[in-house]
């Protein structure tokens, strides 16, 4: 019955997370806002909701638990690290008999740049707050680097809207590909009803998010398998599928920088504001080689694409080798597991 939940609770996830991105591309259409926002802040942070909602419902559960907190924390590292490597990857791997594995990615180099400049700092600072917990006055410090990483975020939100400003007023900005949803029921399309499927697709989502935390709580129990290594792989994978699908179907149509800054602006959103709710609940301790593991590969993996995005060369094999990446964190992490260190 668990698996059978699981199965039930990913499709419905996917779902309402497709219902919600539709609302938020016809939202940036009405407001006339270019594609580095849309793809940044509001695909971006459309797409990581799910990602963004099991780690505060596993964490702040009313029925807390160490299986709930692992979850949570692995949740919290495993969304950046999937987003920078299998993310990457798999998009690559969409075009890659088109463009060949020296093909070029046309994209604003300065917007990726500036998404992964952020996210470095950010995800650095939230992981040193972990050896800080032993450190006598470590719920102020806490406290306070939390508020760092929220106006980090802010000072993020307003850079991008300030960079696409002349890509507006060029008159690029982002266009809805598909009918409004809710359109589909009779209703006229404006602000309201854009707004409404927006809230309905929200609240639906956290339902089922709950739900699908439960049926992984239950087969982590029956099959005796570590929830860290289930969050840190099933649920990322799971809940980041609309980034993929976004992604690939905008890079599979040219729209090189709508695709990846989807993908950079989901990294920034979960690389800086989504560790803040592990380093408020008193429970941001990374004690174990898998932590690490997942930790250096997504940096590897981060740092190795800004290298190539400052250059402004950015080709599919370097998502390719972002791929790999994965792979081996994946191999390390079980290797790690299953010897008991």
């Amino acid at each position: 019955m668990d698996i059978i939940m699981l199965i039930i609770g990913l499709l419905l996830i996917v779902a309402m997370s497709i219902i919600f991105c539709n609302a938020l591309e016809h939202l940036g259409e009405r407001l006339k806002i270019s594609e580095g926002v849309t793809g940044s802040l509001f695909a971006g942070v459309g797409t990581a909701l799910p990602e963004t909602i099991f780690p505060i419902l596993s964490i702040f559960s009313f029925r807390q638990g160490n299986a709930n907190n692992e979850i949570g924390i692995g949740a919290i590292l495993g969304a950046p690290l999937m987003l920078s490597t299998l993310s990457l990857f798999i998009m690559a791997l969409s075009v890659l008999k088109k463009r060949g594995l020296n093909g070029l990615l046309i994209i604003e180099y300065k917007g990726l740049t500036r998404d992964l400049k952020f996210f470095l700092f950010g995800y650095a600072l939230a992981i040193l707050t972990t050896f800080l917990q032993n450190v006598k006055f470590h719920g102020f410090l806490n406290a306070l680097i939390a508020i760092i990483l929220g106006i980090t975020y802010f000072l993020y939100v307003l850079l991008t809207v300030k960079d696409s400003t002349k890509l507006v007023k060029m008159g690029q900005y982002i266009r809805a590909e598909k009918r409004l949803f809710i359109e589909r029921l009779g209703l006229n399309k404006n602000k309201t009803t854009i707004i409404i499927q927006l809230i309905i697709a929200l609240i639906l989502l956290i339902y089922f998010a709950r739900i699908f935390i439960e049926s992984v709580n239950g087969i982590s129990k029956t099959y005796f398998i570590s929830p860290f290594l289930i969050s840190l792989i099933i649920i990322p994978i799971a809940t980041e599928l609309p980034e993929k699908i976004n992604s690939i179907i905008w890079i599979r149509q040219g729209r090189d920088t709508l695709a990846i800054s989807n993908i950079s602006g989901a990294l920034v959103f979960q690389g800086v504001l989504l560790p803040i709710v592990g380093i408020l609940s008193n429970n941001w301790i990374l004690n174990k080689w898998v932590h690490l593991v997942g930790i250096i590969i997504t940096f590897l993996a981060v740092i190795w694409i800004n290298i190539h995005a400052k250059r402004g060369n950015v080709k599919i094999m370097h998502f390719i080798f972002n791929g790999i990446l994965y792979f081996i964190n994946i191999i390390l992490c079980f290797g790690i597991f299953y010897t008991g260190n």
